[in-house]
Formats: C-alpha cells, structure tokens, sequence
C-alpha cells in the first residue's frame, strides 16, 4: 500500500523548502496540489518533473476516492499552496479518506504562518489557540471572539487585507485593547510586524491599506482577570492539605484551570 506524504512548501521564500521535501516530491510517482499553476513554479524551480493532479476544494467530494484509489498502488504527495497541507485547506478530506482506507500518513514538516508569525511575535509562545480564518461576517466574529475572549492563551488566527481593519475593531470592542502582533507578507520582500496595542495597529492599517498574507497573534486573557492571585493562593492551600496531587501534579492542574503560568505556582507552593 502507498504511503500518503504531506509535504510543506515555502509560504514565500522558495529557499525555505527543506532537503527532505525536496527528495520526497522527486521520489513519488504523482503530487497532488491545490493549484498547479501556482505549485509548478516551486516545482520548476527545484528541477521536480513529477506529474501535478489539482486537488482543492471545488474537486475534493470526487477526486478524492481517486487519489486514495491511487495510494493503493503507489505513493503520493499533498501540498498546498503555501505552507503546510491539511492546515485550514481541503488536505485533511484527504487524510480522513487515507487512514481510513488504512495508509500511511507521513508529515514532512516545514513552513507555517501561523506559527512562524507567533514565534516572531514577543507574545507567550507556550499555550497557544489557533482559530483559521476569523469569520467574514462582522455578527460571527463576534460572536467567537466572545466565546474565546476570557481564555488566557494567545490567540492566533489569519485574516485577509479587505477584512482587516473591521476585524481589528470587532477584536477591540470584545477583547479590549489587547496587544497584538499583526505578521504580514512572512518570508517576502516585503515582511512586517505592527506591534503593540489592537488600536494602534487598526489606526496603522487605516492610514495604510493592507496587502498580502495576514497572521495575527493576540495576548490572552490577563490570568488574573481570571483568577485573582489571591484566589489563587486560597485553592492552592486548599489542595496542599487534601494532599491528593504530587507538586507537579497540581501545578498542572491549576495552570490548566487558571491559566496561571507552572513556575508561578511552584513559587507559591514554596513561600506557602
């Protein structure tokens, strides 16, 4: 049986394809991309001559059971158009059809936007929420911002450049003026971070139209907006005398449910 690799491609810069992806897509037999067109580029670039089948989501209810008709007989590759398959693109249709016919699914890992624009970011890196695509309607979107908006980790989500600006404000009238990392071009010519406030960065792309690739990262939730240290501290002693949980036990527990950081709750462990 074939085995189904998911290959990640540059985002921008065409430099940013690794060796392994490389062989990978000399090696199989057939490349199933969400536009040729665009793919055949990267393709021609690294010398590929494997053959290119377009599977996206205008195609995906019917090309599906044909590539995974294929995968029994030989391998294949997936890639998007920038960035890893499977990730907010109609790749994981075909995953779910692959490992249910029993394949193999192989991720070659590489490029990403979304977390490329959260390392960069100057934001907490260790608990993060990604969100795809925010809603195109103004009355969706705040409607998730409000189910997301007491959550202490940072937010992640893409966003287009004529959506922008109305997204900047639905976030700032349910989130508050939260800081913001606004990641846009990544890996091209023409790269930028805004940092700062959600206001300053919605007073930035008003003055200056957006263009290009948007990845936002959006701080959580302030912990003690959530949990007050002082209720921190009462239900960390109430759990240290019931002595149910090793330290690092309930450390983790409490870090889960309050969104308090571990080393925090270690030192208070301590001082108690």
């Amino acid at each position: 049986m074939g085995k189904l690799f998911l290959v990640a491609t540059p985002i921008g810069n065409l430099e940013d394809l690794s060796f392994r992806a490389v062989r990978i897509l000399k090696e199989v037999p057939l490349i199933a991309a969400e536009d040729t067109r665009t793919s055949g580029v990267l393709l021609k670039h690294y010398d590929i001559e494997t053959p290119l089948t377009p599977y996206h989501d205008h195609n995906k209810k019917n090309k599906t059971s044909t590539l995974v008709d294929h995968l029994n007989r030989n391998d294949l590759a997936l890639i998007s158009d920038a960035g890893t398959p499977a990730v907010n693109d109609p790749g994981f249709v075909l995953v779910q059809a692959a490992l249910r016919a029993g394949h193999q699914v192989i991720p070659i890992p590489g490029p990403s936007a979304p977390v490329a624009a959260l390392s960069a970011s100057g934001l907490p890196t260790d608990r993060f929420i990604y969100l795809g695509y925010l809603p195109r309607k103004s009355a969706a979107r705040l409607e998730l911002l409000e189910q997301i908006k007491d959550l202490p980790w940072t937010l992640v989500c893409l966003e287009t450049p004529h959506r922008l600006v109305d997204s900047l404000e639905d976030c700032e009238a349910v989130l508050g003026n939260r800081e913001i990392t606004v990641a846009r071009e990544l890996t091209k010519l023409h790269e930028e971070f805004i940092r700062g406030s959600i206001s300053r960065a919605r007073e930035h792309f008003q003055a200056n139209a957006p263009r290009g690739e948007i990845t936002l990262v959006i701080s959580g939730k302030d912990p003690d907006e959530i949990w007050p240290e002082t209720r921190l501290v009462e239900e960390l002693k109430r759990e240290l005398l019931n002595e149910k949980l090793s330290p690092s036990q309930l450390a983790k527990s409490l870090s889960v449910r309050s969104g308090w950081p571990r080393s925090r709750i270690y030192d208070l462990m301590q001082e108690l």
